[in-house]
């Protein structure tokens, strides 16, 4: 939303919220239940401020109040809190966070300490997962060990699970899990012999340099 918008719509809403409080709410005398109604009308406007103030990109700064916090100087909304709420346009893009990486040469105590972000949002049935840590100290196995700084994207969707970090693309086929053998192997395709490759139904993309560009799973 145009920000001249978003600013000029906060105006009328807080002479809005002004209105309500000064006319019909702390006053002494007056119909209880009348008071009750304006406000919930005063809690509904409080809540489109909100939902307004995630459409503001805080470009005019902040200012601090009387009580010494810093609030942004076009929706009141106190810096560096995290919203409750998160709106995405109907058709289109959506945008949500930023791209963020590990942000230090530290390695910290505990993973708690070095995580970054770990979110996971449910899109139209499938699971995205962003998982950002700095470097840390583990005690996998109970010996103690430094486990790397990262940043992971897992993707799931109808029991397939992709992760990507920064080293490696892994894909998991949980649909094969029920008719999977005992053990587990890896290996390159040249690793493999041509007769078992035949039984994999994997396409390579590649240019006319043998680069790999992509690669297809049939399911």
């Amino acid at each position: 939303m145009d920000q001249k918008v978003v600013k000029k719509q906060l105006k009328s809403l807080f002479k809005s919220m002004d209105f309500v409080s000064n006319n019909f709410l702390g006053k002494e005398k007056g119909s209880a239940k009348y008071a009750q109604i304006y406000f919930a009308i005063y809690q509904q406007l409080g809540l489109a401020w909100e939902f307004l103030g995630l459409q503001c990109k805080h470009r005019d700064g902040y200012k601090k109040t009387a009580d010494n916090i810093e609030v942004c100087k076009i929706c009141g909304i106190v810096r560096e809190t995290h919203d409750s709420f998160v709106l995405l346009s109907r058709k289109g893009a959506k945008t949500l966070g930023m791209k963020v990486k590990p942000n230090s040469k530290e390695t910290f105590a505990a993973k708690k300490d070095a995580q970054i972000i770990n979110d996971t949002m449910n899109f139209h049935g499938a699971s995205l997962n962003v998982d950002v840590h700095n470097a840390y100290k583990s005690r996998l196995f109970g010996t103690g060990i430094t486990m790397a700084a990262e940043r992971i994207v897992t993707v799931n969707e109808d029991n397939i699970e992709c992760q990507i970090n920064q080293r490696l693309v892994y894909v998991r086929l949980g649909d094969v899990d029920k008719k999977a053998g005992k053990k587990k192997y890896g290996g390159f395709p040249w690793e493999i012999s041509r007769e078992n490759l035949k039984r994999f139904p994997v396409i390579f993309d590649f240019d006319e340099k043998h680069r790999l560009l992509g690669l297809t799973i049939l399911r």
